[in-house]
């Protein structure tokens, strides 16, 4: 049955997709922009239903998914797929589907943001919860920092100058998770003993989170500089977003090292994994960022890092389809269940 197998993260396609979109459409790919874009609407469409379904039917299912520590955090995918297609089809002149999709996306985050840490930080366990952490958990910076970034394209309408303030205040949130997250990671890292299945690919999202707190970041500096909260907190914000850039540049590769570790030295062999979706994301996302921030602070360099990076993007989100359609056609052939995309 589709809803049981539906996890958590399955909203992480549509996010690689939309991203990826908006990386090509800012180089001025129009055709795949436009296709991707298809794509990750129509994703968000079918995957929103069958997890209102799941909701519905299966709720003893997503209640355990939120218990699992590994898991829990990939609910944050539903928000961050919500803005990150938002975003794409905004438009200043018919904002509708943006502000609803924003809208819709608000109460989620609130239930993730105190229901996924609150439910693993209070429910009895015999064993700690730092010992699952993993990349995933990022994505709660991710989910944060693009309500941030959409709250933000609305404060520079005019007239919306009041938004300002919670987009501001989001941002800061997510630099906070993001530092938070960052120490516990890191120490998971160096204090786990290291074993292949440890270094999955959610931890591309390490790099995803610093690239969306980025745009996020760039988005407000642009904000009217009369706005208070703007001229309170511009040399802070714009200060901060150029570190993130440059660890989140850092990050990269290490976390080639990490796959070459896995994949060469231990020789685990490289096949379709949803996980392959957090790589796409954070690679569109850079490049959106990058361009973005790089035209915000006046580096002409950030901006041609950003539009090489959207080809890179662009060849990241073909390679994955094509191995997931892969492996769909062949669990058909050999009559396996699988799982849907995460």
């Amino acid at each position: 049955m589709v809803i049981r197998r539906l996890p958590a993260g399955s909203f992480a396609f549509v996010m690689a997709s939309g991203i990826v979109s908006t990386a090509l459409a800012v180089v001025g790919w129009t055709v795949p922009s436009t296709v991707l874009l298809v794509i990750s609407v129509i994703a968000l469409v079918v995957l929103g239903a069958l997890t209102v379904a799941r909701v519905v039917l299966r709720r003893a299912d997503v209640m355990e998914e939120a218990r699992n520590p590994g898991r829990a955090f990939g609910f944050f995918t539903i928000v961050a797929a919500l803005n990150v297609v938002g975003l794409r089809v905004y438009s200043p002149d018919a904002p509708g589907i943006t502000i609803a999709l924003a809208v819709l996306s608000v109460p989620l985050w609130l239930l993730c943001s105190y229901g996924v840490p609150a439910n693993l930080m209070l429910r009895p366990r015999t064993d700690p919860v730092a010992s699952d952490i993993d990349g995933s958990w990022f994505l709660w910076v991710v989910g944060t920092q693009s309500l941030a970034t959409v709250t933000a394209v609305f404060a520079a309408d005019p007239g919306n100058e009041e938004l300002a303030a919670p987009a501001v205040a989001l941002w800061g949130i997510g630099v906070l998770l993001y530092l938070m997250l960052a120490t516990l990671v890191t120490l998971r890292l160096l204090t786990v003993p290291s074993r292949p299945d440890n270094f999955n690919p959610s931890y591309w999202i390490y790099m995803g989170a610093t690239a969306i707190t980025v745009l996020a970041g760039s988005t407000i500096v642009v904000l009217p500089a009369d706005i208070p909260v703007v001229r309170a907190t511009a040399s802070v914000v714009s200060g901060l977003t150029y570190l993130l850039w440059a660890f989140g540049v850092w990050w990269v590769p290490l976390l080639v090292i990490f796959g070459l570790w896995r994949h060469v030295v231990h020789k685990v062999r490289m096949r379709y994994e949803a996980g392959l979706w957090s790589i796409v994301f954070p690679l569109g996302m850079y490049s959106v960022a990058s361009t973005h921030f790089g035209l915000a602070a006046h580096l002409p360099l950030l901006v041609t890092i950003g539009e090489i990076d959207a080809g890179v993007a662009g060849v990241a989100w073909l390679a994955a389809a094509v191995a997931m359609v892969a492996a769909g056609v062949g669990r058909l052939r050999h009559g396996a269940p699988g799982r849907m995309v995460s």
